[in-house]
């Protein structure tokens, strides 16, 4: 409340020195790595201007960066160290370089729009924007003009004054210490270091993919907990999204889980529009979408998905949890529009014994949520080799043969009226 009505200068100068407080309690000296990649991109849109030389020097040099410390610094366990922040820093600063160039480009679409520039910012509001403590640590991904936004005290349910948003702000707090806790209370019964037990090993082979099913799902509490519980950026304004169709003014623009859809959704591609929100939108928005000139939506997919895995870490592990997801990802696909366009298949998801149906496919559903997270969590070779090997690679079995006979299925399934007028679009 007593920021709201303060100069700009003033609230820029508050977040800077309440983040890099923050950067300085938890990872002492090392904040300079922070520091020094927010002056070097200051620079490069000072010195550059709005050019793909710009843009291309800031991505290559807040990558090669955190690349770098990834090298330095990774071990075999999860760490919290500075390149924590450092990799939401990174997308930040990189996001933000294309947002500058998008100011000067035209025509733009609606979401390049509600983010371009129209000038460069000054190096104390840039410091504020990459150190607000909303979202230094862990998230969530939002723009510069988003922040300008808050700073101008837009961001409000009650123009002129300090938003109403402590009692949202306390909901989605008090959800995020439900998943919290549940994370807490299960997580010792479900670690990863027993996947590397000969116990494991010697379980039937039932038991050992019932426990990935339930490890997944607990472990991703420990996400969902660190993004749910964002009650400081809707208690500042930044999570005021407006007036929904409702009427009612809604607070979820920065909220990162959709925890009623990860919850009850039976298909991989909900579960995954579900998790981590910003951080798939900023992917889509600057990489899939800026790949456009390939003419090819697969591959811009894949370099999406490479990037990511790139940019979450250098161990194996997250390369072969992405290339995982992008292969069930399309097989679901292709396993929908099966069910979509054959009658038989239709008519079984419309019928009564439909739940039935949807139980089936959750347990199939986390079952394989839990099988890519394997390597995600045990992030080198010789690991995640040994868990899969445990469970004879059924994940990969099961999908490349799926993929292999989807084509049949349909030919099969489909009438052949549907099948011409599907090639045809």
């Amino acid at each position: 409340i007593f920021f709201f009505h303060q100069p700009p200068t003033v609230i820029h100068l508050y977040h800077a020195i309440s983040g890099l407080s923050l950067a300085a309690f938890n990872f002492g000296a090392q904040l300079y790595h922070s520091a020094l990649c927010v002056l070097v991109q200051f620079l490069l849109l000072r010195l550059m201007g709005r050019t793909i030389t710009m843009v291309l020097s800031s991505f290559i040099f807040q990558m090669v960066y955190l690349l770098a410390g990834y090298y330095y610094t990774a071990t075999e366990e999860y760490d919290i160290k500075w390149t924590m922040p450092q990799c939401v820093l990174a997308l930040k600063l990189i996001g933000l370089s294309f947002d500058y160039y998008d100011g000067g480009q035209e025509p733009l679409n609606a979401e390049q729009q509600k983010s371009a520039l129209a000038s460069v910012p000054s190096l104390l509001e840039m410091t504020g924007f990459s150190y607000f403590y909303g979202g230094f640590l862990v998230g969530p991904q939002f723009t510069l003009r988003s922040y300008q936004r808050l700073v101008a005290g837009e961001l409000t349910d009650c123009p002129g004054h300090p938003p109403n948003s402590v009692l949202p702000a306390l909901k989605r707090f008090s959800l995020g210490f439900v998943c919290l806790a549940v994370y807490q209370i299960f997580s010792p019964y479900y670690p990863d270091s027993y996947y590397l037990t000969d116990d494991y090993d010697a379980q039937p082979f039932w038991y050992r993919c019932v426990f990935i099913l339930i490890w997944a799902k607990i472990i991703l509490y420990k996400y969902v907990s660190c993004w749910v519980i964002e009650g400081v950026c809707i208690l500042s304004g930044l999570g005021y999204n407006g007036r929904g169709q409702n009427g009612e003014h809604q607070w979820d623009a920065c909220a990162n889980m959709k925890v009623w859809t990860f919850e009850t959704t039976p298909l991989f591609t909900g579960t995954i529009s579900s998790f981590n929100i910003n951080t798939n939108a900023w992917v889509a928005r600057h990489v899939f979408k800026r790949l456009k000139f390939l003419g090819n939506k697969l591959l811009s997919q894949v370099t999406a998905l490479a990037f990511l895995a790139v940019w979450h870490g250098t161990h194996s592990g997250y390369l072969l949890c992405f290339s995982m997801e992008f292969i069930i990802v399309n097989v679901e696909r292709q396993a929908q529009a099966l069910v979509r366009d054959s009658p038989l298949l239709t008519n079984l998801a419309n019928s009564p014994v439909y739940p039935v149906i949807y139980v089936v496919q959750q347990f199939f559903h986390w079952l394989f949520m839990g099988y890519p997270l394997v390597p995600f969590c045990l992030f080198t070779y010789d690991k995640w080799f040994r868990v899969y090997s445990s469970v004879y690679f059924c994940g990969h079995i099961f999908f490349f043969t799926l993929y292999l006979m989807l084509p049949y299925l349909r030919k099969a399934l489909v009438p052949t009226k549907e099948r011409s007028e599907k090639k045809e679009d």
